[in-house]
């Protein structure tokens, strides 16, 4: 198994087996760019001051596994609160976009009692794993993620809470940041909580919004998820993130649905 979702090429990074997606053999599951978009605007000057609060992510294209380039900018500086954008390409065509807000982190002395952080669910110890969905090649996103279940399985209808750990880094040689673990896990919400057969059925996300009111603790990400389709062809994938401690934030997918 490769050792990290992506290599450094010079200026560019190259995509492994491992940011491989369940769904197109020649294309990344939508976590691991989402996570190095993520990387990329926490290496803008300055952002150590900064949590991000919101993060938007616009997939215009699938993103092939091979090598893509990256960058960001500030779009709205501020002394409290700015707007960042980040970009990932193939070289000639952007396949991927990220808007985020990043607030500034000030200690506040808050009343007794203000703060209320939900318990998380049952801890990942306690959960069980499963099958990845049929017909998964031998290395992609499934051999580079840890996954057990609290509750309901993939395949299995209804909505599901999941634990996710990384087995391997996001850039070869380097340490996670909170927000690349939270990143890489945030997109599997539609995966995980399946409300028609996906044999019968196709969902494609189209984005992923998360809105974060802190970084988590430890490697274990929690997404609670549900998946609302409708009539329409339509649907969103609603999911709660914790860690071990509790509520993290929450996060979003908006969703084509369409028979096979």
């Amino acid at each position: 198994m490769p050792d990290a979702f992506y290599e450094p090429d010079g200026d560019r990074y190259l995509a492994t087996e491992l940011t491989r997606g369940p769904w197109d053999p020649g294309a990344q599951h939508a976590g691991p760019p989402s996570a190095l978009l993520a990387r990329e605007i926490e290496r803008l000057p300055g952002s150590e001051r900064f949590q991000v609060g919101r993060i938007a992510l616009d997939i215009l294209r699938p993103v092939p596994i091979g090598p893509v380039v990256v960058s960001a900018r500030v779009l709205r500086p501020g002394r409290r609160v700015q707007l960042v954008e980040a970009e990932l390409s193939d070289g000639e065509q952007v396949l991927m976009r990220a808007t985020a807000w990043q607030l500034e982190i000030v200690p506040v002395e808050l009343p007794e009692g203000t703060v209320g952080r939900p318990p998380p669910p049952r801890g990942p110890e306690h959960g069980g794993g499963a099958d990845f969905f049929p017909g998964a090649h031998d290395e992609g996103y499934h051999t580079a993620m840890e996954v057990t279940f609290a509750a309901g399985r993939f395949m299995e209808l209804g909505p599901a809470t999941a634990w996710l750990r990384m087995r391997v880094p996001l850039v070869a040689g380097e340490e996670p940041t909170p927000l690349q673990r939270t990143l890489v896990a945030a997109d599997v919400g539609n995966g995980i909580s399946a409300a028609l057969d996906f044999r019968q059925f196709i969902f494609v996300n189209v984005e992923l919004t998360v809105h974060l009111e802190r970084m988590p603790a430890g490697e274990w990400i929690c997404v609670d998820a549900a998946t609302l389709p409708q009539a329409t062809g339509v649907a969103t994938a609603e999911s709660v993130l914790h860690d071990v401690e509790g509520r993290i934030g929450r996060a979003a997918q908006s969703l084509i649905v369409s028979p096979r």
